[in-house]
């Protein structure tokens, strides 16, 4: 890790801590909400994808400062599924950024509200961004979009209905290209979207978060099977029944798959003048151990 990306990446995950770490602090009697909400919205990880919009805006020309609420409005969305995911119904886990999922500090039902507040919230903290409100408008439907039933809703459906079957490798890609792709696109296009790019970087955005999704959900299979719990704060070997792609190619397969995948990244970057950061993070990616 370079020095230069290194300090460009603290100062975007610093900017966007900050930012959350503004939400929801009102004096208001559903405070127990807002600390349930807080709670998971806090608790850390890497930022991935608030990451990726606050660069694709600066190389598409925009002001990343500026993007903040839409940064914050795709991290919102991502916890609510987190929260959600982890409850008994769906995952049913105990640990989540290595402490206790929501629902086991809060209870099961206002974990159930906590999420629905930060999908809520999202759109709200979106609509509130200084931009142009056809700009405004723009990402909020490609967030809606990515989020909903025929993104990562969507591919959390297809998901358990696969569970304990034998699913096409076809299948298993429109999976995972929901449930995990669709809001690593949503965060480029998002950006670029407001950093105001032109058609053809817009295309390359799409491109490029598409290739970076999969390899990012590959690895995360590999992850389940190779991991420490430790480092990745959540439980492993719990995918046993699902159709992952580790089960679909071997971990060696999924090696392979991975670098294909960065490979395409990397040319749809061709088209930024300045895509150093981001070369960066596609390989940082590629071979994180969290």
């Amino acid at each position: 890790m370079s020095r230069e990306f290194e300090q460009t990446l603290k100062q975007y995950q610093t900017a966007v801590e900050s930012y959350l770490d503004g939400c929801f602090t009102q004096d208001r009697p559903q405070k127990r909400l807002f600390e349930a909400m807080r709670y998971s919205l806090l608790a850390g990880g890497k930022r991935i994808r608030p990451v990726l919009l606050l660069e694709f805006c600066r190389i598409c020309g925009g002001d990343w400062q500026k993007a903040m609420p839409f940064a914050a409005a795709i991290e919102m969305v991502h916890t609510y599924s987190l929260i959600h995911d982890d409850l008994p119904c769906m995952d049913n886990d105990d640990y989540r950024r290595g402490r206790l999922t929501n629902h086991k500090v809060f209870g099961e039902a206002q974990a159930v509200l906590a999420g629905d507040g930060l999908l809520t919230a999202a759109f709200h903290t979106a609509s509130m961004a200084e931009a142009a409100p056809e700009t405004i408008v723009k990402i909020i439907g490609i967030l809606s979009g990515c989020a909903g039933e025929l993104g990562m809703v969507g591919g959390q459906q297809l998901d358990i209905e696969g569970e304990n079957q034998h699913l096409s490798e076809e299948q298993v890609y429109t999976i995972h290209r929901l449930k995990t792709g669709a809001l690593i696109a949503a965060a480029c296009r998002m950006g670029a979207t407001a950093g105001g790019a032109s058609p053809e970087q817009l295309a390359a955005a799409r491109t490029y978060a598409e290739a970076i999704g999969l390899a990012f959900q590959i690895r995360d299979d590999m992850l389940d099977v190779l991991g420490d719990a430790k480092k990745l704060g959540k439980a492993t070997h719990v995918d046993g029944n699902k159709n992952t792609f580790v089960s679909l190619y071997g971990l060696e397969g999924c090696r392979e798959r991975i670098a294909e995948e960065n490979q395409k990244a990397l040319d749809a970057l061709a088209v930024f003048d300045d895509r150093t950061f981001l070369t960066e993070l596609t390989a940082i990616l590629a071979s994180r151990e969290f």
